[in-house]
């Protein structure tokens, strides 16, 4: 275990980012404007781990939190171990090696994530592809330096990318590439699917049902309902550009929102800000929208969802939001000031026009 950060406030304090998990909406002097609501104390535990902070919260009388809290990073290590492009050793790496010489046997549950990626991709029409891999490498969002590729060197890397050229076997968890030089990259959902990880963990191993976890700002779990007023955990979304806005907040009651912009990672092209999330159909950076924030039942279809709706636009989110009436979206509209809800809400929201 390395990096580690335990915390005891008494409320939360606002944390960097475009997304703020359960911040200053916990503090008392906002609790005092409800006469039902009670003052609660919340440990708040901090971990380093796929190049990011994550964070979980407990109310403060929350059994063994300390134990808890470092068998659940001991399990986020892992994770990253296992999931991580960065790390040649990592189970992903050597699939990406191996997958077109011969189907590679994996990890069940990481088997089960491949599914899930498979199914959110034909559901979104390509829109989402962990395949993208060469694309990542070839506009320079991997390791660097960010660049436009050539025309020739797109195309070539366009040939290797898509979900449909993966085969995958469920009676032996195998996995096979009909492509050669494919390579999955899980940065799209892998956030995600650790906190869905590390919630159950958390409630199985140690009977920690009320808890609040963020990677990265970016995506977040809440988990039950520490207020007992039957909404959950109360979320900010943060505006893209404006880093003293916030868009939206939503309550959050076992369930996850994924947030996607390209805040921080772009590259500037003829006057242009490309970002770093691609259209794995096209090869280039998605334009369109500005921020995507996703409500959906677990962490890796928030994150998932969010790259999808980012790089298909408001007709996809509308379309898929429709079929799956437990997702919902928040989009904002590149140029526009306030952002437009996509799909029926099962939990309470605001739209946020005042700085925060």
């Amino acid at each position: 275990m390395h990096r580690r950060s335990f915390l005891n406030p008494r409320h939360l304090a606002q944390t960097a980012g475009q997304l703020l998990a359960a911040a200053d909406e916990l503090s008392p002097s906002r609790l005092a404007e409800d006469p039902d609501l009670e003052e609660i104390a919340l440990l708040r535990l901090g971990w380093r781990a796929m190049a990011t902070g994550f964070e979980i919260v407990l109310p403060w009388d929350s059994p063994q939190p300390l134990e808890a809290g470092r068998a659940a990073f001991e399990l986020l290590d892992c994770l990253e171990e296992q999931l991580s492009v960065y790390r040649e050793h990592s189970e992903v790496s050597r699939l990406n090696r191996l997958a077109f010489v011969r189907p590679v046997g994996v990890e069940p549950r990481l088997f089960e994530l491949l599914q899930q990626a498979q199914q959110i991709h034909q559901d979104t029409a390509g829109a989402f592809d962990i395949t993208s891999g060469p694309l990542i490498k070839v506009w320079g969002f991997f390791r660097g330096p960010r660049r436009v590729p050539a025309a020739a060197e797109l195309a070539a890397a366009l040939s290797r990318v898509g979900m449909q050229h993966v085969v995958l076997t469920p009676e032996r968890w195998h996995v096979r590439f009909t492509q050669p030089n494919m390579e999955i990259n899980l940065g799209s959902i892998g956030k995600g699917y650790a906190l869905d990880r590390l919630a159950q963990h958390l409630r199985e191993q140690w009977n920690l049902s009320c808890v609040l976890l963020h990677g990265g700002n970016s995506s977040v779990y809440a988990g039950g309902d520490p207020l007992g007023t039957g909404r959950g955990w109360r979320v900010r979304i943060r505006h893209p550009w404006q880093p003293d806005r916030y868009l939206a907040e939503v309550w959050l009651r076992d369930r996850a929102l994924g947030t996607s912009a390209a805040t921080f990672q772009y590259l500037e092209h003829q006057g242009k800000k490309l970002g770093h999330i691609l259209d794995p159909r096209t090869g280039w950076p998605a334009s369109g929208l500005d921020s995507v924030s996703v409500i959906a039942p677990t962490g890796a279809e928030a994150d998932a969802l969010s790259t999808a709706f980012y790089v298909g636009g408001r007709e996809l989110a509308q379309q898929y939001c429709a079929a799956h009436p437990a997702v919902g979206a928040i989009l904002l509209p590149a140029g526009c000031e306030v952002p437009e809800v996509i799909g029926s809400f099962p939990d309470h929201y605001t739209i946020l026009t005042e700085q925060a």
